[in-house]
């Protein structure tokens, strides 16, 4: 075995620096083939076009021009055609062609010896400038520009070939050599039988594995060789990330697991009306991001039932397929009692835990009456987890605050099961944390997760302080894991985000449309400016702040009075808590305040819309917007940000964003804002306001971007896949430990 190595390794090695080196070469002689092949035909298209064009020229006629600069742009490899004339510095152009392409700056772009190619943020273009005939057209070229997206295409298509050619060549170097080193070292004979056997190819030339263990030891070898494959460098940025690939790793990576999701908020809602049961999509952040995901799963989704006709549409289990368009998976639901609902959700979950996790400058209410059904309830979802699981190892996704013991009771009935919480809004600090009187029995059922995720590693960061302070616990900041009660938890950041492309956006008009629909709707003129904000009534949200700065934009900016309106989308939320009452009066008495303050406005600054909307008509206030404003007083996330980026498919509007909430460290081409600064607001509003066109699409292009690569399922994916190694640790854990015990007996 020493000498095969002795001849592989060098090999290997040779053949992996040798294909190294080959592949950045083969790059560059293809790119200068493809851009000489280019500048040819380029060449060829100037000299056929240039009677044509000098003719309208001549003629005078811009509108025959752009007709025909728009026939030449069929050629599917055409990206712009542009003609520049004496004494003018811009061309005359399609409208695809570059704003970055000047006519007084186009010498770099006729060297000889250049590659012709402007780097866009789209990818490059090759452009070629051709002088035309200059008795005829003294001082005009033609700048024709070249969509250079295909050579990366073919580029991949020869990387990829070459690697699996020395793949296939290290394969027969390698076993050539293995056989040449087992017949040396063994002799013709003994070698031939032993290569028979697979010795030096598939497993090692050593003693045979007694026969009582070889079922046991090939669990183990297969095993082995899934955390190989885990471990094989992940290049996310070549996933495109969609509910197939999410189901892609379930059946690769999880084997086809069954998933189940576990939360407070259902993602489907029925309630009675005068017209008859109508389905409603709650106002929630969560339900956003996890609805897709489970489209994608095909799992079983528990949660409670509180719609007011929810019973009268399941089934004698309690269950009901859902989407009701297309059913892709089940929702279970669970019913409280009005005291359980109070005491669990409004008492401890809402008066207890949200505000002492968020700083809104709300004092946190504890009662033991309120975590006595906080445990209660936390129990009979854990029952409902163990009765709905298919099986003794099922993955669970447990989402949010509302169930904090949950993670530990799931623990105890399905000790298998691999159980990931994720935590939907900030985490404090350990001195904010530590007013909590059940503080340690809330951290002991955090920690019966197999992971636990946060929006940021801030949030990470002070839950390891936490329980570094609180509990005897080890926690390694190295590997940030958490050992506690024998069992490891894995405490890791997850950024939150939506679906890409949203499935709203497949019902939507054009922007041109969603703008005069709007504005008709609310009795403005066309070309009114136009504000958006959508959130709950919910004090965390900063709807105080936003109004206050709208107010303040108005006596900086005057001339905004009675030409801009901020449209505020609310929906009611948590009617049964005072705090939350309290605070709906306060936004309808402040946006009445700011109103009044401009009496001779010609429409009003702000209108509120207290009224739950679908995401349907939400994303043509999005669309119809000029700017969307999100003012977080403190936020894990914050997914309004990203849903405005989202349904901006015309790269124009501005976002801005408070510091506070999560989406500004994903977000910083937004303009990033405190929201208890109201000069600093006003002067972001007024900025977005007059931004020009080019600026917002560079800004809104790099947002979508960011948005639609690390989308819902690039979220839900990351977290199960840590799922799936963690769980194969854990069978080859206890694989090691069969066999120790087979081996002493």
């Amino acid at each position: 075995m020493r000498l095969s190595l002795r001849f592989l390794i060098p090999l290997l090695l040779a053949l992996g620096v040798f294909a190294y080196a080959t592949v950045p070469l083969v790059d560059r002689l293809m790119l200068r083939w493809f851009v000489r092949d280019l500048d040819i035909r380029a060449t060829l298209i100037a000299n056929a076009v240039q009677d044509p064009l000098v003719g309208l020229v001549e003629q005078g006629s811009p509108a025959r021009l752009t007709r025909y600069f728009s026939r030449l742009l069929q050629d599917e490899r055409m990206h712009g055609v542009g003609l520049c004339l004496p004494g003018l510095p811009q061309p005359l152009s399609s409208p695809d062609f570059p704003d970055a392409l000047r006519c007084d700056q186009l010498d770099a772009f006729a060297e000889a010896n250049s590659l012709h190619l402007l780097r866009t943020p789209l990818g490059p273009l090759h452009v070629t400038v051709k002088p035309l005939d200059e008795a005829r057209a003294p001082g005009m070229r033609l700048v024709l520009v070249h969509d250079m997206s295909w050579i990366g295409r073919r580029s991949e298509e020869t990387r990829q070939y070459l690697f699996w050619f020395f793949v296939a060549l290290s394969t027969i170097v390698a076993l050539i050599t293995v056989v040449i080193a087992q017949l040396s070292w063994r002799g013709w004979v003994q070698g031939l039988r032993a290569i028979l056997r697979g010795e030096g190819l598939v497993r090692p030339a050593s003693g045979a594995t007694p026969p009582e263990l070889r079922p046991l030891a090939r669990d183990v070898r297969e095993l082995v060789r899934q955390l190989e494959r885990q471990h094989h460098p992940r290049d996310d940025s070549q996933i495109t990330w969609s509910p197939e690939a999410l189901r892609s790793i379930l059946e690769g990576e999880l084997n086809g697991h069954e998933v189940i999701v576990v939360s407070n908020r259902e993602p489907y809602i029925h309630v009675k009306t005068p017209e008859g049961v109508r389905m409603q999509r709650p106002a929630s952040g969560l339900v956003t991001a996890l609805e897709p995901v489970m489209r994608a799963c095909s799992g079983t989704w528990i949660a409670h039932g509180s719609g007011s006709a929810d019973r009268t549409t399941v089934d004698a289990h309690d269950r009901i397929a859902v989407p009701p368009d297309a059913p892709a998976y089940s929702l279970r639901r669970i019913w409280l009692t009005p005291e359980e609902e109070a005491g669990y959700y409004s008492g401890f979950a809402n008066e207890g835990l949200w505000p002492l996790c968020h700083i809104a400058h709300v004092r946190p209410t504890f009662r033991s009456t309120d975590f006595e059904h906080y445990r209660t309830v936390n129990a009979r979802f854990a029952d409902a987890v163990k009765a709905e699981a298919k099986s003794a190892d099922p993955i669970v996704l447990v989402q949010d605050y509302h169930f904090a013991l949950l993670p530990r009771m799931i623990r105890d009935r399905l000790p298998r099961a691999t159980v990931i919480t994720f935590w939907h809004i900030p985490w404090p600090n350990p001195e904010a944390f530590a007013i909590c009187p059940w503080r340690n029995e809330l951290l002991d059922g955090m920690l019966g997760s197999s992971i636990l995720g946060f929006h940021t590693q801030f949030h990470c960061n002070n839950f390891l302080d936490t329980v570094d302070r609180l509990l005897e616990a080890r926690v390694d900041r190295e590997t940030f894991t958490v050992t506690f009660r024998g069992q490891r938890t894995a405490v890791h950041r997850y950024p939150i985000s939506i679906e890409w492309p949203p499935q709203a956006m497949r019902v939507q008009s054009p922007v041109a449309e969603a703008r005069r629909a709007v504005r008709a709707r609310l009795g403005l003129p066309e070309r009114h400016a136009l504000g958006v904000g959508v959130e709950r009534l919910d004090y965390t949200k900063g709807i105080l702040e936003r109004f206050r700065a709208v107010g303040r934009l108005l006596e900086l900016e005057p001339q905004w009075v009675g030409k801009f309106t901020f449209v505020q989308i609310a929906a009611p939320t948590r009617g049964m808590i005072g705090d939350y009452r309290d605070y709906a009066a306060r936004v309808k008495a402040v946006a009445d305040e700011v109103n009044a303050r401009f009496p001779a406005a010609a429409h009003p600054p702000i209108v509120l819309l207290a009224e739950h909307h679908e995401p349907d008509a939400i994303y043509e206030y999005f669309r119809a917007a000029d700017l969307c404003f999100v003012s977080s007083l403190h936020d894990g996330m914050n997914l309004v940000a990203k849903e405005f980026v989202a349904s901006r498919d015309d790269d124009r509007g501005v976002l801005v964003l408070s510091q506070f909430a999560g989406a500004s460290r994903e977000l910083p081409e937004a303009l990033i804002v405190n929201p208890y600064d109201a000069d600093q607001c006003a002067a972001a509003l007024h900025l977005a306001l007059t931004m020009p066109p080019e600026e917002q699409r560079a800004r809104m292009r790099l947002m979508r971007g960011l948005v639609s690569e690390f989308n819902v399922y690039r979220w839900a994916g990351r977290m199960l896949i840590d799922a799936a190694a963690m769980r194969q640790r854990s069978r080859l854990s206890r694989f090691a430990r069969d066999r120790e015990r087979l081996e002493s007996a």
